[in-house]
């Protein structure tokens, strides 16, 4: 039987791939002791979980400990009260009209025009490398990139963009299975003092009937239905957070896969008509997110395995974005690839609302990268990558501008 791993031991931090390849084979339904849950890896598995309807979003309570004391629960009762109006962890009906109402703020004209801005701010950061000569590349560039976009977009003053990244720090461990201390404590202080923010900025942007992606929510409304202010701040909350996250993690595991193929990177440099499948790739080679967690509101069998209601399920996009009964020479980065259906941004009705977004600031990224900074090279052979179990985050990495 194959060995039961967790995936926060160093060696599946640093590469999981080998061991979710093992997993495939041999145990594609696998039970995970260590992590109390089911591990899907199969392409056509993975999809299938996606779409069905008894393996439930609504997990909020799978992020605090079942043996939670009364006083504990009060104490925590922020974190279930603001994530529980996520529409990531909604399911139907509520999670459709969450969706319906918030995809106006998303629309392919409105993201198209924040283009400009875009190029803008991504031109300014690469002027900053250059000037630097290098130095982190997370810190300075993918992580800069996304939090300024959005915070352009929600409508937030420039003098408050560094105070998101102190509270992205404080949640990103609970919300992703990160091994920090105190996360919890943190988590509930962070959520409430962007809860606040949140809220603040909502009020002027009513007041001022403004023209941000916060106004959008704020006015958002469909055959008599409109979101509730309670709604509008939690949007708020998930997209300064999840909005910037995962495209962070994008840019600095691209910059790292265009550096370990240099071939690629000179495709690329070489024919930019490229951009938009290279982001594609990207996301399917190294994504963002490891996996997505669903809860079983149902006795089931799957691939001849018996799940049990109230079970967790992870549905492992890492692997099924490497099956090769899916994807032809998966462990490969090809910047030309075709037929590229990959899950980095979910599956079905839970496919990521940013997810246009993202996918504008990565093609302008990578290209005016290529472009501008040819000589721009990591400069470690080992990076460091978060300690989580949801997502795949690189800590830092060190990068060099030049001869």
């Amino acid at each position: 039987m194959i060995e039961d791993l967790s995936f926060l031991s160093p060696e599946l931090v640093a590469d999981p791939y080998p061991y979710l390849h093992r997993l495939r084979a041999e145990d594609p339904v696998h039970w995970s002791e260590r992590h109390q849950g089911w591990m899907l890896t199969r392409y056509d598995d993975t999809a299938a979980a996606f779409r069905d309807p008894r393996l439930s979003s609504a997990r909020v309570g799978s992020l605090l400990p079942y043996d939670l004391s009364p006083e504990d629960r009060v104490e925590f009762s922020p974190i279930f009260r603001l994530l529980a109006n996520w529409m990531v962890f909604k399911d139907p009906p509520e999670h459709a009209r969450l969706r319906r109402l918030a995809r106006f703020a998303f629309a392919g004209r409105i993201v198209e025009a924040w283009r400009p801005m875009i190029q803008r701010v991504v031109d300014d950061l690469i002027d900053g490398l250059e000037r630097s000569g290098g130095g982190d590349f997370v810190s300075s560039f993918a992580y800069a990139l996304p939090s300024t976009v959005i915070a352009h977009v929600l409508g937030v003053p420039p003098e408050d963009f560094a105070r998101f990244k102190t509270w992205a720090d404080a949640i990103a461990p609970l919300v992703f299975g990160e091994a920090v201390e105190d996360r919890r404590q943190r988590a509930k202080h962070g959520l409430l003092e962007l809860e606040a923010y949140c809220r603040s900025l909502l009020a002027r942007a009513k007041r001022e009937n403004a023209e941000t992606l916060l106004g959008t929510l704020s006015r958002a409304e469909e055959q008599g239905d409109v979101l509730s202010d309670d709604e509008v701040v939690a949007t708020c909350i998930l997209l300064l957070f999840a909005g910037h996250e995962t495209t962070t993690n994008l840019l600095a595991s691209g910059v790292l896969s265009l550096d370990r193929a240099p071939e690629e990177k000179l495709r690329l440099a070489a024919d930019p008509a490229l951009a938009a499948s290279a982001v594609e790739e990207f996301l399917r080679y190294e994504g963002p997110l490891k996996m997505q967690v669903r809860i079983a509101t149902e006795d089931l069998e799957l691939a001849g395995r018996k799940l049990g209601r109230g079970q967790r399920v992870f549905l492992i996009q890492a692997a099924a974005n490497r099956d090769p009964a899916r994807f032809a020479d998966p462990d490969r980065l090809d910047l030309g690839r075709r037929d590229n259906d990959h899950m980095a941004f979910g599956y079905g009705i839970h496919h990521c609302l940013g997810a246009p977004l993202a996918r504008l600031e990565g093609q302008i990224a990578f290209l005016r990268l290529v472009e501008r900074l040819p000589s721009l090279r990591v400069t470690t052979e080992r990076p460091e990558w978060r300690q989580t179990i949801l997502s795949r985050s690189l800590k830092s990495l060190p990068v060099a501008v030049g001869s």
